[in-house]
């Protein structure tokens, strides 16, 4: 049983990540193990987010002080939040895929405003930073990787003709 402190250091706590976080995705969890739920767990860790099981009047209390108003909390619910929007998002993709019906994506919020599950499902199959940062990276080396392999062509060329 909580006490009315306890509760009340839960959402100033809760309200605060709220505030710094840049998405919130707000998942069902019904039937699922508690070896899949670790493994959800694991997921958000490796990708910096957090995953929580929130009381709905608890999160509901900390989402309006974190200036989200209209998120629909019913049922039982995990929390997945982060400061990087595509991480948490692909963090909820990647687990509702994994646990099919066990795991799924109800809504969410970016950038403190309510979202649907269309937005947050194509929030997830953008690419990562590191990823855009491989793609940048790729298209400025090719000139110079063309430049060489053109080089290493007319070497070869001079070396047959010779």
């Amino acid at each position: 049983m909580l006490t009315r402190a306890k509760k009340e250091s839960i959402v100033a706590e809760l309200s605060d990540e709220f505030k710094a976080s840049e998405a919130i995705v707000v998942c069902g969890y019904k039937g699922i193990k508690c070896q899949e739920l670790e493994e959800v767990r694991q997921l958000a860790l490796d990708n910096e987010v957090n995953v929580r099981v929130i009381k709905n009047s608890l999160a509901s209390l900390a989402m309006k002080n974190a200036g989200i108003d209209d998120m629909e909390l019913v049922e039982t619910n995990i929390y997945v939040w982060g400061k990087d929007q595509i991480n948490t998002c692909k963090v909820a993709d990647k687990a509702s895929e994994k646990f099919k019906e066990k795991f799924v994506m109800k809504s969410g919020a970016l950038e403190g405003k309510s979202v649907d599950l269309a937005t947050i499902n194509a929030m997830a199959k953008l690419p990562s930073r590191d990823e855009l940062i491989g793609m940048l990276l790729s298209v400025w080396t090719a000139p110079a990787r063309n430049f060489v392999t053109g080089l290493d062509n007319l070497r070869e060329k001079l070396e047959q003709s010779a």
